[in-house]
């Protein structure tokens, strides 16, 4: 990619139309993508999603998870919006994940990259363990991206510190898109799991996901370039 900038996602972390439409008209053209997600979609709909999204390329970040005909159902709804990126969770299983790819290729020319959740970035062994799924996280990560591969989906999501066993295990053109992502000038905030963007890049994201480091930021547009120039400089 040309543009680092290119590689970065943004998330429009709101709930309302008029707080995402404030976020995306101080981002200006910069923005390559835009991240929407559950809280937005529940509370606005598809009919929000395309008022905010507009014409730019969206992440559609629904995180679907139930039987595989009621998310093959959902898939099929969601690509009626023509986002460039669509997540299902890879808990769900290799029917379920089947199910969805299948319904998205039904899509043709508005097939989305589908993407599917490992394991999120808020959680760490503990928690993991506490849910009763595999540790070490790394392991886990591992075994569901090459379930989601076996499933046909796109690429998965997950945090920096899985790249780069997820890219021997998945191979380079898996797609592998990285959120929990923190400048080095910002505080993690609430992701137990984060990193910088260059560290990212390096360890193999083709995608990152930003959002309050960019959107929080007295000139996001410039926020936007600093981490552009970031990633740049390696």
């Amino acid at each position: 990619m040309a543009d680092p900038a290119s590689r970065v996602i943004v998330a429009i972390d709101r709930m309302t139309r008029t707080d995402a439409h404030a976020d995306v008209a101080r981002l200006g053209k910069r923005v390559s993508c835009l991240k929407l997600g559950l809280e937005f979609f529940v509370a606005n709909g598809p009919q929000g999603v395309r008022a905010v999204a507009g014409p730019s390329p969206l992440f559609l970040d629904l995180k679907l998870h139930d039987i595989p005909n009621t998310v093959a159902g959902g898939v099929r709804s969601a690509c009626s919006l023509n986002p460039k990126f669509l997540t299902i969770h890879a808990s769900g299983g290799e029917a379920m994940m089947r199910a969805a790819a299948e319904a998205a290729k039904a899509a043709g020319s508005s097939r989305p990259n589908l993407l599917a959740i490992t394991v999120l970035t808020s959680l760490d062994d503990g928690d993991l363990a506490a849910v009763g799924q595999s540790t070490p996280m790394r392991d886990q990560a591992r075994r569901l991206a090459a379930l989601a591969k076996k499933s046909g989906l796109d690429g998965v999501v997950c945090s920096a510190h899985e790249l780069g066993a997820l890219r021997a295990e998945c191979g380079p053109d898996f797609l592998l898109v990285t959120p929990g992502i923190r400048p080095s000038w910002t505080a993690a905030q609430d992701q137990k799991r984060a990193t910088t963007p260059a560290e990212a890049v390096r360890q193999g994201a083709d995608y990152l996901v930003i959002g309050r480091p960019i959107t929080q930021a007295d000139d996001p547009a410039a926020a936007l370039d600093r981490i552009a120039a970031e990633i740049q400089a390696g």
